[in-house]
């Protein structure tokens, strides 16, 4: 390229850059976010790579947060007039695999737990657990709604963000809660027999959605924040809503395999080992999430050259790792129908029931209309 054209090629994209700014900022100041397909772009920029929806020239811009947001940020969009990517249709595939699966997993967890078994310290937990997983897996239908639907009011989008930060945070401290418990229940027999009561099960469950709502707020306050406030809310979440309960969870299962290393058979193994698979399974679906993250704001924080190549490389995997933190919705009722015998035996009595009710009434209604077809042929015979 001549001279000439080098700098005819750097002031296009530099007024490119300015008029995409100023459609976002005006959509900021309307209270709307922008989805990745919004056609409030103009034409000349259908075919124009975009890094992110809602992207700041420098590290002063402003940025949308939230688990159904920070995604929309990183996620490499190219307005194509072909259509979809590949990648796009793969992860908006797994996301309606995610969200059929995790919504009547769970909410089979939730019917068993809380109408068909007894009422105890662990029914709570799991039950309270199912809850916040449920919620959690309509978080694929509302990124779905951000990426391809229309424009969504500021308020609808804060609350939005804050259903899903809260239901991801009481997932977390459910399963640190549930396995403190266990830890408690190995080396404390006398007192957990004594002290271990429904009641206070309960009342613990509630604070743990006091906590919850708690650490979501700040997502909620810094909805629209700056790249480098950004960074720290995300260091915030990674500490609050990963490292110190994995911590917690994994000393406390250390202690267990320190007291129960003698135990070979029975169902305090089979109790332990279903436990050990939903933490396990947390740590596979929500740790790639957060390190992709904190490289990716780290990487936007300071402005070079280098970055922009590795910038590319994670935004390209963003969906992977979404559909990942977003698959653990859907694990653990998988978990419990493959691993916990009583819930397989009371779900599979509860779909029975229904079974042998469905088919009691096909029956009866066949019988009456057997009755029906005898007396009108006796009538007819009479005749």
């Amino acid at each position: 390229m001549s001279p000439i054209e080098h700098v005819w090629d750097a002031l296009d994209r530099r007024i490119q850059q300015q008029l995409r700014t100023a459609i976002e900022e005006e959509c900021l100041s309307r209270g709307l976010l922008l989805p990745a397909r919004s056609r409030l772009y103009p034409d000349e920029m259908k075919d124009l790579h975009l890094d992110m929806v809602i992207t700041p020239v420098s590290s002063s811009g402003s940025v949308c947060t939230g688990l159904g947001y920070d995604n929309l940020t990183t996620v490499t969009v190219t307005q194509e007039k072909e259509g979809l990517s590949s990648i796009q249709i793969f992860a908006l595939c797994i996301y309606l695999t995610i969200f059929v699966v995790g919504s009547i997993g769970n909410g089979l967890v939730i019917f068993v737990t809380g109408c068909k078994m007894k009422t105890t310290v662990n029914s709570i937990w799991f039950l309270n657990l199912a809850i916040a997983d449920f919620f959690f897996s309509f978080a694929p239908v509302m990124r779905f709604v951000l990426v391809f639907g229309k424009p969504l009011g500021y308020f609808l989008s804060k609350l939005l963000s804050f259903m899903t930060e809260l239901n991801m945070f009481a997932s977390i401290f459910f399963l640190t809660a549930i396995s403190l418990d266990r830890c408690l229940c190995t080396w404390m027999i006398v007192w957990a027999r004594n002290e271990r009561t429904l009641i206070k099960a309960k009342i613990i469950c509630m604070i743990v959605w006091v906590l919850s709502i708690g650490c979501s707020i700040p997502f909620v306050i810094n909805f629209c924040t700056k790249y480098l406030d950004l960074q720290s809310l995300f260091t915030y979440r990674f500490i609050v809503g990963f490292l110190i309960p994995f911590l917690i969870i994994t000393s406390s299962y250390v202690a267990i395999g320190v007291r129960v290393k003698h135990i070979k058979k029975g169902s305090h193994l089979r109790s332990y080992r279903l436990i050990i698979s939903l933490v396990l399974a947390f740590f596979v679906c929500w740790f790639p999430y957060h390190i992709h993250k904190l490289c990716f704001i780290s990487l936007n924080a300071v402005e070079n050259k280098q970055n922009v190549n590795v910038r590319e490389v994670i935004s390209q995997t963003t969906p992977f790792v979404v559909c990942l933190a977003f698959l653990n919705s859907c694990l653990n009722p998988i978990l419990y129908v493959f691993m916990c015998d009583e819930f397989k035996k009371k779900l599979k009595q509860s779909l029975l029931l229904v079974l042998e009710t469905a088919l009691a009434e096909d029956h009866l209604d066949f019988l009456n209309h057997k009755d029906d077809k005898k007396e009108t042929k006796t009538s007819l015979t009479s005749c």
